[in-house]
């Protein structure tokens, strides 16, 4: 891997930044490889338009921002035709398959369906761990970062709600092996 390029959004309150900075720590503190996260999102505390990116390589990252993901993530409709649109061919793109229903099929790259939220809602009754089993179920597909390492970054940057962050991400995998597959 010389560059690899994830772009996460939403909307406010979804926990793409706290997704994103898992991510960049799991992978730069407990797999060893260099990482960017940078974030952006709205004047409203909830609701506004959020927007989480991480660059990762094995060698030193000249330029911190996405130029065009490798991995996009979007979490909401409204995300999707805000981020989505730079996807380059190969790109892997997941979308929460309740909050995503529009999908042109002109799309670049592939497109993976994952239900997070509803999954979130029905298995945990938070639907704020969605992030968590999207991140589970990215990592399951894509290989971008290790399980082990995404818990372990979930131990030390989540504050409040370890645990159920830890079987969210789990969940995602485990859904994504048995639904996706993996490449």
């Amino acid at each position: 891997m010389s560059r690899t390029e994830v772009r996460i959004a939403g909307f406010g309150g979804q926990g793409v930044i706290l997704a994103g900075v898992i991510l960049g720590h799991a992978v730069a503190v407990h797999e060893g490889k260099k990482a960017v996260q940078t974030q952006s999102y709205g004047a409203e505390t909830r609701g506004g338009s959020a927007r989480s990116e991480v660059v990762i390589s094995n060698e030193k990252i000249d330029y911190p921002k996405v130029i065009s993901p490798n991995i996009t993530i979007t979490m909401s409709q409204e995300s999707f035709a805000k981020y989505a649109s730079d996807s380059r061919p190969g790109t892997a793109l997941f979308v929460d398959a309740d909050l995503v229903t529009n999908v042109p099929t002109t799309t670049a790259g592939t497109v993976y369906r994952v239900p997070a939220t509803k999954i979130a809602a029905e298995e945990f009754k938070k639907t704020l761990v969605a992030n968590m089993v999207m991140l589970g179920a990215v990592a399951a597909v894509t290989k971008v970062a290790e399980l082990t390492s995404l818990k372990k970054s979930v131990k030390e940057l989540a504050k409040g709600s370890v645990e159920l962050n830890m079987q969210a991400l789990d969940r995602g995998f485990q859904w994504a092996n048995a639904n996706l597959g993996s490449k």
